[in-house]
């Protein structure tokens, strides 16, 4: 089995003292991993870690090598305001050296993936929260990365619009399976996106369970009502909750 990325014995110190490990954690291609923990244990520093965005106090991250592999969705959006859905989806490609006409077609292309056909020329402020996190994503998955990392990208949304974001997400990854790690302290959402739950225990975070969760991906109709579901959202909770008193 092929990994995309790994933690191997990290630890990260900040001012406050040590705030993530020791962390070993390794990420196979095409996998689909959910990192969840108390507000304060690490999950987003972790994710940072594997994103190449920040180095380990100590320890060692690995990543796979190359331009593009990696792609990185944070809790905000982050477009720029100024650019329309096609010119913020474009520019990682425009900025890596893909001539603009090429980077705005396969702008388009990556917009329609996401359910945005029509919405091309549409500024950040046209957009409503749930579809500028669509564009997020476009942006991200336009460059056809190895490696997607999702930090809490649905937390600002309501419900609804987090479970049909959920599927989407699914359903693309299905098209080219990238390996997935995402952030996120809804424990059901974790088990219905993940085909692997991390949980981390309170800071600074080491891993207190790591569970695989059986079934299709992406998932079927009423997934969250099956047996083995509820077991394991319950197996997922006990771990969290053991972590937090840790």
């Amino acid at each position: 089995m092929s990994f995309v990325a790994a933690l191997h014995n990290v630890e990260v110190d900040y001012a406050r003292g040590l705030a993530l490990g020791p962390v070993s954690l390794s990420i196979a291609a095409g996998e689909t991993v959910a990192l969840v923990g108390p507000s304060g244990c690490g999950k987003s520093t972790a994710l940072r870690l594997l994103a190449g965005l920040e180095s380990p106090t100590r320890g060692e991250v690995a990543r796979a090598p190359g331009r593009g592999e990696t792609a990185v969705v944070f809790q905000a959006p982050t477009l720029a305001p100024w650019l329309s859905a096609r010119a913020n989806v474009a520019l990682p490609l425009e900025l890596s050296g893909v001539a603009r006409p090429e980077a705005r077609r396969r702008a388009d292309e990556a917009l329609a993936r996401v359910g945005l056909a029509g919405a091309e020329a549409a500024r950040p402020a046209q957009l409503s929260g749930g579809m500028a996190m669509r564009v997020s994503l476009a942006r991200a998955l336009v460059t056809n990365p190895r490696l997607l990392l999702l930090d809490e990208p649905f937390a600002a949304l309501d419900e609804i619009t987090r479970r049909a974001l959920a599927d989407d997400v699914l359903t693309l990854w299905a098209a080219s399976r990238p390996a997935i790690v995402f952030v996120t302290h809804n424990v059901e959402e974790a088990v219905y996106m993940a085909s692997r739950v991390v949980v981390l225990s309170k800071g600074p975070g080491r891993i207190a369970g790591d569970f695989s969760v059986e079934g299709p991906m992406p998932r079927p109709a009423h997934f969250r009502t099956e047996a083995a579901f509820r077991a394991t959202v319950e197996q997922v909770s006990t771990a969290l909750a053991q972590g937090v008193g840790a």
